[in-house]
């Protein structure tokens, strides 16, 4: 049997936007992992649930869907052709994403005293002070989204050190990084034992989602995920994007760049050049222009995504290379000269 998000919210299936809404913020304030530190993994779950019940709820074509085909036919493809809902899927960094939509950051920065920027930190356990410690994070790439502010719960005592970050590579593809894609690291760190003190390893898989558009260079930020030691604040996790080169293209921005080889006759002829995108598809562009030196062919919004707005893209910019003949006969020689 599917599941009731009416049922989860606690709302009448005539529930309207309002009401929705209104359940939502107290369900997630009621269960969400960083308020529930003894039952976090029971909370995770309810957390998870409690935002996937809204995120269909509150979309009035998911909702359509849901109310006529139940959870197996929104999540199975049920619906009419170019549903966007269609195949619906819906994981924890969804759940932690849709909070800080709503409430303008994630738990500890507008109910915890956390800092401000482009890192977020989520899911972890608690040290002095109430700020959590040891959970998910965000990414830095975009700058400063404007920090929450807050004080820091210390009542002016120092504060203990913090480790360096600890930094890794992220190899990913053109192809990866122009659709998203979502990566899986397992990781290995010290904890410190609640009861003894000691240090004790674990292992915890960090699911990554690489957003459309993301940069060589994009850091991902697992805050205060470092190993723990007494009296030290864990360093970050960062993971820092490494652009594998491609075969075909160069990226230059939000630009991609080809270069493609062809005669001389077709340089100063006109020819037609096939192009296989990023996409799947194969362009067929028209080059009618006299191609000299620095002639470039470009195609508007061809390139990739924008990370800010991933509907909009760069453009594919098309260089070449004349192919010139290695040798002419005198009679060719005087054909070109009573052309050119």
């Amino acid at each position: 049997m599917g599941k009731d998000y009416y049922a989860t919210l606690g709302v009448p299936r005539d529930a309207n936007e309002a009401q929705i809404k209104k359940a939502y913020k107290k369900m997630a304030m009621k269960h969400h992992p960083d308020r529930n530190i003894n039952n976090q993994e029971a909370a995770e779950k309810k957390f998870k649930e409690v935002s996937e019940a809204f995120e269909v709820l509150n979309d009035p074509e998911k909702r359509k869907i849901y109310d006529q085909f139940g959870e197996e036919g929104l999540k199975g493809g049920a619906g009419p052709q170019g549903f966007s809902g269609a195949g619906f899927q819906f994981n924890q960094s969804d759940a932690e994403n849709l909070f800080r939509n709503m409430f303008g950051g994630n738990f500890a920065d507008v109910f915890g005293g956390g800092g401000g920027g482009t890192t977020f930190s989520f899911g972890g356990t608690p040290r002095r002070g109430g700020r959590s410690r040891g959970g998910f994070g965000g990414f830095e790439d975009f700058g400063d989204f404007g920090g929450f502010g807050g004080s820091s719960g210390f009542g002016g005592s120092s504060q203990p050190k913090k480790d360096p970050p600890i930094t890794m590579s992220l190899p990913l593809t053109l192809e990866e990084l122009y659709n998203g894609c979502t990566k899986k690291k397992n990781i290995t760190r010290k904890i410190l034992d609640s009861s003894s003190g000691k240090q004790m390893e674990v292992s915890k898989i960090i699911e990554i989602n690489v957003k459309p558009g993301w940069k060589n260079g994009t850091k991902i930020t697992y805050s205060e995920l470092g190993n723990e030691r007494p009296g030290v604040i864990p360093g970050d996790l960062v993971f820092v994007i490494q652009e594998i080169p491609h075969s075909q293209f160069t990226r230059e921005k939000n630009d991609l760049v080809v270069t493609t080889n062809i005669s001389l006759k077709d340089a100063l002829c006109g020819t037609t050049v096939m192009v296989d995108t990023l996409s799947g598809r194969r362009l067929r562009v028209n080059v009618r222009d006299i191609v000299s030196p620095n002639y470039t062919k470009r195609i508007a919004g061809e390139g990739m995504p924008v990370a800010r707005n991933p509907s909009q893209k760069g453009d594919l910019i098309l260089r070449f290379n004349v192919r010139w003949p290695s040798s002419l006969t005198d009679a060719q020689k005087q054909q070109l000269s009573s052309v050119l």
